[in-house]
């Protein structure tokens, strides 16, 4: 793993900086990171009214978080209306947990394989792709939305 962690970071290391000095960031790539927590927000809608619950999975055991996770979202979110919402989560969170669930030798459930389909066949929501309004090149973080908006957030 070593010897290809140094091939990956030679792709964005600075000329002067070593396989080691950009080891810090090997964590942000699903083949060299590892998950330690997933934590969900789901809105049930009941007789018309909408509540937050919350649900997180974490153990020791990464393949047991994942496969809860799986579980969850094979078990009761499966169906067309059901929708996955992140900030930067076509970016980053969506594809990062469906390669830790292949790696971790785990199905991927059906609201993450996207494999296949075009874009707008895609239900995912990107709140940081909505803030965009179509323009390409802005970034904003979640903590900064959740600012400006006067969101409450850990």
């Amino acid at each position: 793993m070593q010897k290809l962690w140094d091939k990956k970071s030679s792709y964005f290391r600075k000329d002067e900086e070593t396989a080691s000095d950009a080891y810090h960031r090997a964590g942000i790539y699903a083949e060299f990171g590892k998950i330690i927590c997933i934590s969900v927000g789901i809105i049930v809608t009941k007789n018309g009214n909408k509540t937050l619950r919350i649900k997180s999975f974490f153990d020791d055991d990464e393949s047991r978080i994942l496969k809860n996770f799986a579980t969850l979202l094979e078990k009761y979110y499966n169906k067309e209306e059901h929708l996955l919402c992140a900030h930067n989560g076509k970016e980053f969170d969506f594809p990062y947990l469906a390669r830790r669930i292949l790696i971790n030798g785990l199905k991927l459930p059906a609201l993450i394989d996207i494999a296949g389909k075009k874009p707008w066949e895609v239900k995912h929501i990107d709140t940081m792709e909505l803030w965009k309004f179509g323009d390409y090149k802005h970034y904003t973080s979640l903590d900064l939305l959740t600012t400006i908006f006067d969101l409450p957030t850990p």
